[in-house]
C-alpha cells in the first residue's frame, strides 16, 4: 500500500493539515479527499470491476470506474486524471469526461470529500490488473438486482449510482 500523505480539510473543504494514508484509516476519518469515475456506455451501462483479492479494503468487491486518493497538494481534477491513468490507462485530454458533482460526508453521508466525473465511452477500458480482476456493463437496476441477490459492493458504491443515475 503507499502511505503518501493526504490533506485533511475542513467542513468548507479547505486544507487544515495532513496525514499519511495509513494514519487517517487507522484513526477513521473522513476529512480527507477522493476522486471517484463511472465510465458509461451509449446504452446507458455502468462499467463495474471487481477489486482483487489483495486489496486492503473492500477485497473482491464491485467497485467505481475508477477511484483514488487525492494526494496532499494534489488538486481533484489532478488526481482525477492520474488516476485514470493508473487504474484504466485512459488519458483524460484525449477522452471525453465531465464532473458529475461534489460530495461531502456532512452533507451527502459518503466516506469522504470527493468529486465525482463520467467518462462516456463503449469501449473496456485497459484496467489495471493489480487493481480488478473482472467486470460488468451494468445498468444501475441491474447493479442493484446483483446487490439484492448479495453482491459485496465498496462502501460508497450503491449511494453514487443512486445519486447520479437513478
Amino acid at each position: 500500500m503507499n502511505d503518501e500523505y493526504l490533506d485533511l480539510v475542513d467542513e468548507q473543504d479547505q486544507v487544515i493539515g495532513k496525514k499519511l494514508r495509513s494514519e487517517v484509516y487507522a484513526e477513521g476519518l473522513s476529512n480527507f479527499r477522493v476522486v471517484n469515475a463511472f465510465v458509461v456506455n451509449s446504452n446507458g451501462e455502468l462499467w463495474i470491476p471487481r477489486r482483487t483479492a489483495n486489496k486492503r479494503i473492500f477485497p473482491l468487491c464491485l467497485d467505481m470506474s475508477m477511484g483514488g486518493h487525492v494526494e496532499s497538494g494534489e488538486t481533484y481534477e489532478q488526481s482525477f486524471k492520474r488516476e485514470l491513468i493508473e487504474e484504466l490507462n485512459i488519458d483524460a485530454d484525449k477522452t471525453p469526461w465531465k464532473l458529475l458533482g461534489h460530495l461531502t460526508p456532512q452533507k451527502d453521508n459518503v466516506s469522504a470529500f470527493m468529486n465525482v466525473y463520467e467518462i462516456k465511452s463503449d469501449d473496456v477500458p485497459g484496467f489495471n490488473e493489480t487493481d480488478f480482476i473482472e467486470y460488468y456493463w451494468l445498468t444501475p437496476e441491474k447493479l442493484f438486482a446483483k446487490i439484492g441477490e448479495g453482491e459485496k459492493t465498496k462502501g460508497d458504491l450503491p449511494a453514487l449510482v443512486k445519486y447520479f443515475y437513478s
